[in-house]
């Protein structure tokens, strides 16, 4: 990679703010949710995203593209989850060495409970700051961003 010029005084004012929210959002929001709900943002996100497969089911590889956790974190992630009785961890048929997680009843049962509090942290960190022309127009560009970021997910999934 060439060497690149110094941010300019524009792309500075953008970053500096962003990669402030990129670290303190996420702690800001599990400071009160952990205690509350008994969740991590990363527990949430993994029920959250079971909650939206199809049969609440993921391959395991495909739950860490979703959720953008490495393969171990989300491998350290499940087994806690299914520890607390709210994954279930099963072989994939087809893929004797692959591994899916199962949403349980149990597991959906705390994402419901924890939503309402999820919201609410939301709502006040982020929303409650933000017009929504903000929303409006910021929305795309995070999106841009993000999809830039995101690598291709698995195909093979079970």
């Amino acid at each position: 990679m060439g060497e690149r010029a110094a941010l300019d005084a524009g792309e500075a004012a953008f970053w500096r703010p962003l990669i402030r929210i990129a670290t303190v959002l996420p702690r800001a929001l599990e400071d009160q949710f952990l205690p509350e709900t008994g969740l991590t943002i990363s527990d949430y996100g993994v029920l959250v995203a079971l909650s939206e497969a199809p049969d609440h089911l993921l391959r395991i590889s495909a739950l860490a593209a979703t959720t953008a956790l490495s393969l171990s974190r989300i491998s350290r992630v499940v087994d806690d989850l299914t520890r607390r009785g709210l994954v279930e961890k099963r072989r994939c048929a087809e893929d004797g060495r692959a591994s899916n997680a199962v949403l349980t009843a149990a597991g959906l049962a705390r994402l419901e409970a924890a939503y309402p509090s999820h919201l609410a942290r939301v709502r006040a960190a982020v929303f409650d700051h933000l017009s929504a022309e903000d929303i409006r127009t910021a929305g795309p560009v995070l999106a841009r961003l993000a999809a830039a970021l995101d690598a291709t997910p698995p195909t093979d999934d079970c």
